[in-house]
């Protein structure tokens, strides 16, 4: 059987990754890459590892994702999200190498991005990721897929967007501002799952957008989302982030999806009617 790494296993996505890959790959066999198998900045190690498998594809899912954490340390969000990254694609330049990139290589000033579009991050998080696309993109054998808010339930219960969200809301002692003016297309983690695996299979390549089909407010998806918490006392106020004290904030990063619809099956769904549909899913 083939063998497909996929890095970052622990994490949201790619323990989704790993759940699903026996329907989008059957005849694969995968290895689900932690912390605790090697250090991505042991670039030795990677090579050593790689070379014994031999894996015929790479799914590399794992990355500094918080933005306050690259921000605060860019340096190790470079190694990480960028040199990790060459290194690995490198190793994978005669197979499918998939990478995971982000809404946020946009600066938020127009929305419904396509992928046509010129990235501008505000933010370092957003450059590493953007550096690391220009890397891949030069490999036509190679796949990034920008993706937005995933939800669902991670091994840690702290990566989905909705854990987060749930656990601030838990311990606020007072109620939460969300912003009514900063937006995203929120996904369920098992369709990004879902549609990189499509894309796999039709032998995907170049950069696509994989996000909800459902442009929503920070405020908004508070809305849906706490109307599964009855426990949650916390009330949500609305905010604007142009009032945030913190780092200037992309306010609309909404991902235009047409490009992939095309060749899914099954579309991608608004968040709102999946919840909807879903009442009893991980959310």
């Amino acid at each position: 059987m083939k063998l497909v790494w996929i890095t970052g296993a622990n994490g949201l996505i790619g323990n989704y990754l790993v759940q699903t890959a026996p329907h989008f790959a059957p005849h694969w066999r995968v290895r689900a890459l932690t912390r605790a198998d090697f250090d991505l900045l042991d670039f030795a190690a990677i090579e050593r590892a790689f070379q014994k498998d031999k894996p015929q594809l790479v799914i590399h899912c794992a990355a500094i994702t918080v933005v306050s954490e690259a921000q605060k340390n860019p340096t190790l969000a470079w190694r990480v999200n960028v040199e990790a990254t060459k290194q690995l694609a490198e190793l994978a330049a005669e197979i499918p190498f998939v990478f995971f990139s982000t809404d946020l290589v946009f600066d938020g000033r127009k929305g419904n991005y396509a992928e046509t579009d010129a990235p501008n991050p505000l933010h370092v998080y957003g450059e590493t990721k953007l550096a690391a696309e220009e890397i891949i993109l030069k490999n036509p054998r190679h796949l990034v897929v920008r993706t937005s808010l995933n939800g669902g339930a991670s091994p840690s219960g702290s990566r989905a967007f909705n854990e987060q969200l749930r656990r601030s809301l838990q311990s606020a002692a007072q109620p939460m501002t969300l912003f009514t003016d900063e937006f995203r297309c929120p996904i369920p983690a098992v369709e990004t799952a879902r549609a990189v695996g499509k894309l796999v299979e039709k032998n995907g390549a170049g950069i696509y957008h994989v996000a909800g089909a459902e442009k929503l407010s920070r405020r908004q998806i508070g809305e849906l989302l706490v109307k599964r918490w009855p426990e949650v006392a916390t009330k949500i106020a609305s905010g604007s982030a142009k009032d945030f004290p913190g780092p200037l904030r992309a306010l609309d990063t909404s991902l235009d999806i047409s490009k992939v619809q095309k060749i899914l099956s099954t579309p991608l769904p608004r968040l709102s009617e999946w919840l909807a549909a879903n009442p009893e899913a991980a959310f």
